[in-house]
């Protein structure tokens, strides 16, 4: 339910008794206890906070209250607990939180576990609307973040300094369970009182959000680490957990700067580990050798797939359905096959529609690091330069600290590992607002395409675009790629600038999921037509060239390596991707501007509803070329 947080109910749905809140303390282990683990919060809270919880009972009034102190030119500190003016511009007045209750707090007291409420709840795509619409939160989170803000209605201004600001005093939740949607990482700030709690290296308490599934609501939780007497400081590890005192550095930088310049901001491509990590939580087997098979000119191969369209669409000949899966010749499954060495063992000659460790381009993590292997130079020319998060954090705030000291360009875009639909992704310019994105789900973050190609819609104007191929992999060894001719394009539907970047039908091409935003429709032969009469300049022919090159070059590095350090040589696999990419303007060294290809992403087993609603026969020339080596009557290109 949406309340005026944005995201949680209401108090006066709880005071209505709308949410019920009986349960017994099993049955509250049996939904929280792996959460209640994995924050390290003692058992010897679990029962109190389960009581506080049902009864809702905030009693962190009776034991904190925060202190304004005041911080002078001279560092001379005058506490204060009453209000205070500033009376000299030299004097700034800060808070933190200390314990004012005359017995402390124990750390030994099954009860000293506190609930702290949240004061905004939201995800990051929803939050300008939020400060805009809803009553009373703009000036409540200026206030929260000293933001001087005493206007009537929302100003621009202090919302941006909001939306910037808010990095500092930002946490973060993910819900494990409904849609892609649902599962986006969730944004809370803490009350008054939670958002005063200090940072130190050695806190005095520690906090984590706990979501109550009873009421479905999300609190963020308080205990001491050790005992604390009555006027010491509450305070909390704004890292906690972090042992590297370099990674340390890099997450505190919101709230404590350092200058990381002369830390080497190259990257090179992860050693064999890395791999084998990613290869073992995948939990994937690699099949046994097998013979590829030659099948007769006229066999008939039966097809199991679950996805409608291909049943609703393919019409050729020699493939016939089937729903059992012991006599299926073909396995063109939408879900991802584990066990290879199974299938190889026991059905070898079974073609199936994906290769075994195929993650390694269609995970933006793995793509990256795999592409490496052409040189840090040559990988930037087609696919924007891009950091891991999770590991490169350190050399990707160098790299930002060195742009902005030579006045270069940076705007960058986080993306989740393995998720499309633009879900989770952000484009900012902001370093805090980056970093933070390593708290949620895991992220690359690459250099945004700030001087794109645009393409001229009359209604609208200059947008951008980006372009879809669909490319079907026969085999790894011998190499043998092919690109279906026809190709897909998606707009976005309001002119470019390098502002607004929350603007999604700004900034981003893919409204087809996006409520309320119009599906910019135009054929490739048209659109072929209108971009050479936008760049006559740049026939399209030679455009495709280069992208077919990328292609090529992009599976030859993707193959150069056995798994699971690249796709592997499974003479039963076939596969279709689709690779989403965008054209750039850059300058040649002789001041030409030309147009170079990007590889925003891999997809495997793109949707095709589109394709087979303009071009029926696609699934028969996929088909065809995948599993028949007949490409002869089909609208594709041979790139390797």
């Amino acid at each position: 339910m949406l309340g005026v947080t944005g995201m949680e109910e209401t108090p006066a749905q709880r005071e209505a008794g709308e949410i019920p809140c009986e349960e017994s303390f099993d049955q509250f282990l049996v939904q929280h206890e792996t959460a209640l683990r994995s924050s390290a919060v003692p058992q010897i809270f679990w029962k109190s906070l389960h009581y506080k919880l049902i009864n809702e009972v905030f009693d962190a009034g009776q034991f904190f209250g925060i202190m304004r102190t005041e911080e002078a030119d001279d560092d001379d500190e005058q506490p204060q607990l009453e209000e205070k003016k500033r009376s000299n511009p030299g004097v700034e007045l800060s808070c933190k939180v200390i314990v004012t209750n005359e017995n402390g707090v124990r750390a030994e007291d099954p009860n000293s576990i506190f609930l702290i409420d949240h004061a905004w709840t939201y995800r990051v795509n929803s939050a300008r609307q939020h400060l805009q619409e809803i009553p009373g939160l703009l000036h409540r989170m200026a206030n929260l973040m000293k933001i001087d803000f005493h206007g009537e209605f929302p100003d621009e201004n202090v919302v941006n300094k909001v939306l910037s600001e808010m990095w500092k005093y930002n946490q973060t939740y993910q819900l494990s369970r409904g849609t892609a949607e649902e599962k986006v990482p969730v944004w809370y700030v803490m009350d008054e009182f939670g958002s005063e709690i200090q940072h130190s290296n050695e806190p005095t308490c520690c906090t984590a959000p706990l979501f109550y599934t009873s009421q479905q609501i999300a609190y963020t939780i308080l205990w001491p680490l050790r005992d604390l007497d009555s006027g010491e400081e509450v305070t909390r590890d704004y890292a906690y957990g972090e042992p590297d005192p370099l990674i340390r550095k890099c997450r505190l930088l919101p709230w404590e700067y350092a200058d990381l310049q002369r830390l080497s901001s190259y990257i090179s491509e992860p050693p064999d580990a890395y791999y084998e990590t990613i290869f073992q939580e995948n939990k994937e087997t690699l099949p046994l050798p097998v013979e590829p098979q030659v099948y007769p000119k006229d066999k008939i191969f039966r097809v199991l797939t679950e996805m409608t369209y291909i049943h609703e669409n393919m019409k050729h000949p020699r493939f016939i359905f089937t729903s059992c899966k012991d006599e299926a010749d073909i396995l063109f499954m939408y879900s991802h096959i584990k066990d290879y060495r199974k299938l190889s063992e026991e059905r070898p000659h079974v073609l199936v529609n994906q290769f075994p460790c195929e993650n390694i381009v269609t995970v933006k993590d793995c793509l990256a690091s795999v592409v490496r292997r052409l040189g840090l130079v040559e990988s930037t020319k087609w696919l924007p330069l891009t950091f891991n998060l999770q590991t490169e954090l350190p050399q990707f705030i160098s790299y930002y600290q060195q742009n902005q000291a030579r006045g270069k360009d940076n705007h960058w875009i986080c993306k989740p590992w393995n998720l499309a639909r633009g879900l989770d992704t952000h484009i900012t310019n902001d370093l805090s607002y980056i970093i933070r994105q390593r708290e949620s789900t895991p992220k690359v973050v690459c250099k945004y395409i700030e001087n794109p190609v645009l393409f001229k819609r009359e209604e609208i104007g200059m947008v951008k675009f980006d372009i879809r191929y669909i490319v079907l992999l026969r085999s790894v060894r011998p190499l043998q790629l092919y690109a279906y001719n026809v190709f897909w394009l998606r707009f976005a539907n309001r002119p470019f600038s390098l502002d607004h970047f929350d603007d999604y039908q700004k900034h981003f091409t893919v409204m087809n999921y996006e409520e309320g935003a119009h599906l910019k429709q135009v054929h490739y032969d048209e659109f072929i037509q209108l971009f050479e009469k936008q760049y006559p300049d740049h026939p399209w022919t030679s455009v495709q060239d280069k992208l077919f090159k990328c292609f090529a070059e992009l599976f030859e590095v993707a193959a150069s390596r056995p798994a699971p350090f690249g796709i592997c040589d499974y003479p039963s696999s076939r596969a279709m991707y689709a690779i989403d990419l965008m054209l750039k303007w850059q300058n040649t060294d002789e001041g030409q501007k030309v147009m170079k290809p990007q590889i925003l992403e891999v997809n495997f087993n793109p949707d095709c509803t589109r394709a087979c609603k303009y071009h029926p026969s696609f699934f028969d020339d996929v088909f065809s070329t995948l599993f028949l080596d007949d490409s002869t009557n089909s609208p594709v290109t041979r790139i390797v």
